[in-house]
């Protein structure tokens, strides 16, 4: 189940290691993650819960639940971020793990202090954009993260980033616009990087707590910035909490990171990008998708990113909503219906697909507590990224820069701020705009781009590789379409850097008596898919078929940034109508043997406790107007993840229930935002910083 090629990744040789699970030899590499080597041995189920038993898969991949519970050499760690050792001893769990016998006693040691002008909390692209401004001007800064490398998520995006080119690396994949921010901070000495140590609480004494490398440590900073990024929203729906059901974003970890095949063939719940851009990838590491649904008419993602799945063949069903999944160990079926106006399912409209894994893509929450505590308790905090905004990775990128100038104009020092940035970042952070109708020039001789990016979204970047500038915005704005208004020598610099695969390129030259023509098409998926010589569907603007085209030749240059160019052979009139290819066949879903009765009441909401959605409504119903009064009672935010995951959902159902938010007392979050093990103040520090 592992990735062996991937038409952007690299797939380095890694030492493999040995580890065994419940007594059976399995093969990791060394490093990675217990649930990463697990899920690459085919294992999906990692323990039972303790309350009934239910089976417990991954779900969050990033620490913050514990779903993931194994014992690893006889204690309980999370899989998703304990790295695998030579000779590992790991156990699936069967209820609540035993206590540890007290063998060994740790000596306690003094708590450590360290001072310093600046800690930055988030090393994504807001946290080293920020940490980058700092260390221009030699400022003592302290950047925490809780990853084993710098750059956050950016470190899983194989796609090329929209925005702009001069503000922040557009063209340019995520990926290596993570390197290049961690290349060019390495150069600023006063920035000292802490991996692997997660800030877990802010206090009152103006202290912030950070595990480093297993170490408690409280940080004492003149200012703080808070760039933590975001969290994945859930969903809750029968089998919601069947193992393979979990995030985009967690699925991406897997795939991206990790290099592991994580499903055979899934499903996707959420039309926005993260839903979209997942399902790429997906295809990308040869995994089928077999379909994905948005709630709303329209899906709310760039209108490129929808397109270019639909063009592969990837079914798309807006107005649709996922009723329930089902399987026994894990997810074997998902089952969706139309809904109407009023977000409710239609009935006679189910449909049923076979799959081993549901993705919910449904949107992202702010990671602020440790913000909101700064600010509560007089920090002078600043937050940056998807922690003060939800927003594409360039304007985090963008964010970051700006906070770090504020941070540096209100420590005293001279900086030029321009005036222009905020309105930069205001259009960075917009949401989709409308859309234009096609304006495509066509021409029956010579060689021309065909542009189908019509909506109003912040890129640039096929302006400004054109060598004849024949490429142009119709307005100022970065957010205005691009037209094509010149000559054009058929280089396809444009069609290799689009970060929508949304510019062909039409070269009528190819027949004189203009009976075929050439189209050449942007290609990021795996060798062998098509091959030269191959007649192959073709697709349009938005999925549909056009008609049969011949691969005449599959270009793949260094300057082309690991995108491949397919020369397609196909008749002269539909040369400006060709955009892709088809690689899946259409699938007709299945109807559902029996339409099952509504099993609302035994939803699972808290996770980490087993609370159903019956026994929280019988409590609101009941009176019940404040959070912690559920928690008392129900145990609801109790477990590992704090209430990150089920306290939204519970909020949703006191409107559903016809309660105001204003009338319903908070959840008070516990003082540290992630578990911290008690060993964390015991330990003697080993390095002498």
């Amino acid at each position: 189940m592992r990735i062996t090629e991937h038409p952007i990744l690299e797939v380095p040789e890694r030492k493999r290691v040995s580890f065994t699970f419940d007594g059976r030899s399995m093969e990791a590499v060394e490093g990675e993650v217990i649930s990463s080597a697990l899920f690459a041995n085919g294992v999906r189920v990692f323990n039972e819960h303790h309350v009934d038993g239910a089976l417990q898969g991954i779900f969050c991949a990033n620490g913050q639940c514990a779903q993931c519970l194994v014992l690893a050499n006889g204690i309980p760690v999370k899989a998703c971020i304990t790295p695998l050792e030579e000779g590992m001893r790991v156990e699936s769990i069967k209820g609540l793990p035993g206590l540890l016998a007290d063998d060994n006693q740790v000596p306690s040691s003094k708590l450590i202090e360290v001072r310093t002008d600046v800690l930055i909390v988030g090393a994504g692209p807001a946290g080293l954009s920020a940490a980058i401004e700092l260390g221009k001007k030699g400022v003592p800064t302290i950047l925490v993260d809780d990853k084993q490398e710098l750059g956050g998520k950016l470190s899983l995006q194989t796609h090329n980033f929209f925005g702009s080119i001069k503000d922040c690396h557009a063209g340019t994949r995520g990926m290596d616009i993570g390197k290049l921010l961690a290349e060019e901070l390495a150069d600023y000495k006063t920035v000292e990087v802490w991996l692997n140590s997660p800030a877990v609480g802010v206090f009152s004494d103006k202290k912030v707590g950070v595990v480093r490398n297993g170490h408690y440590v409280a940080v004492v900073p003149e200012k703080l910035l808070i760039s933590t990024g975001a969290r994945e929203k859930s969903l809750a729906f029968p089998g919601c909490d069947l193992p393979g059901v979990y995030g985009a974003g967690a699925f991406q970890t897997l795939v991206n990171r990790d290099r592991v095949r994580a499903a055979e063939r899934l499903f996707i719940v959420g039309g926005g990008n993260v839903g979209l851009i997942a399902a790429y990838h997906a295809i990308q590491a040869g995994i089928k998708v077999a379909g994905l649904v948005e709630a709303l008419p329209q899906c709310g993602g760039y209108k490129v990113h929808l397109d270019k799945i639909k063009r592969l063949g990837v079914p798309v069903y807006t107005s649709h909503t996922v009723l329930r999944a089902e399987g026994q160990s894990g997810v074997e079926k998902v089952v969706i219906s139309e809904i109407d106006s009023n977000f409710k399912s239609v009935s006679g409209t189910e449909k049923e697909f076979e799959v081993d894994t549901l993705l919910i893509a449904v949107g992202l929450n702010p990671v602020n507590e440790l913000a909101r505590k700064a600010e509560e308790f007089g920090f002078d905090v600043y937050s940056a990224g998807d922690a003060r905004m939800i927003s594409e990775a360039s304007a985090a990128m963008f964010s970051g820069k700006i906070i770090g100038y504020r941070i540096l104009q209100d420590m005293g020092l001279h900086v030029d701020f321009p005036s222009e940035w905020d309105g930069l970042l205001e259009t960075l952070r917009s949401e989709p705009g409308p859309l234009h109708a096609m304006n495509t020039p066509s021409f029956e001789e010579g060689v021309y781009p065909v542009i189908r990016c019509n909506q109003e979204i912040p890129c640039n970047p096929c302006t400004s590789v054109c060598p004849k500038n024949a490429i142009r915005l119709e307005g100022e704005d970065i957010t205005e379409v691009p037209v094509f208004d010149g000559d054009c020598i058929g280089c396809g610099k444009c069609v290799c850097i689009c970060p929508g695969l949304a510019i062909t390129l039409v070269d009528r030259r190819h027949d004189p008596s203009k009976q075929k023509a050439l189209v050449t098409v942007p290609w990021e998926l795996p060798e062998g898919v098509i091959k030269e010589g191959q007649i192959v569907q073709t697709t349009g603007f938005e999925g549909e078929d056009i008609g049969k085209g011949k691969v005449v030749s599959i270009r793949s240059a260094k300057w082309q940034d690991r995108r491949r160019l397919v020369a397609l052979e196909v008749p002269w009139e539909e040369a400006d109508l060709v955009a892709g290819l088809k690689i899946y066949e259409d699938v007709e879903a299945k109807q559902p043997d029996e339409i099952s009765a509504s099993l609302d009441d035994d939803v699972i909401v808290c996770r980490c406790e087993r609370v159903t959605k019956g026994q929280i409504r019988e409590e609101i119903k009941r009176g019940v107007r404040d959070l912690n009064s559920l928690k008392a009672v129900l145990r609801v935010g109790m477990g590992p993840c704090g209430g990150k995951t089920c306290i939204p959902l519970i909020e949703r159902m006191f409107r559903e229930e016809g309660v105001s938010q204003s009338e319903v007392e908070p959840h008070v979050e516990r003082p540290f935002t992630q578990e911290v093990p008690i060993s964390a103040f015991l330990k003697e520090e080993e390095d002498d910083k």
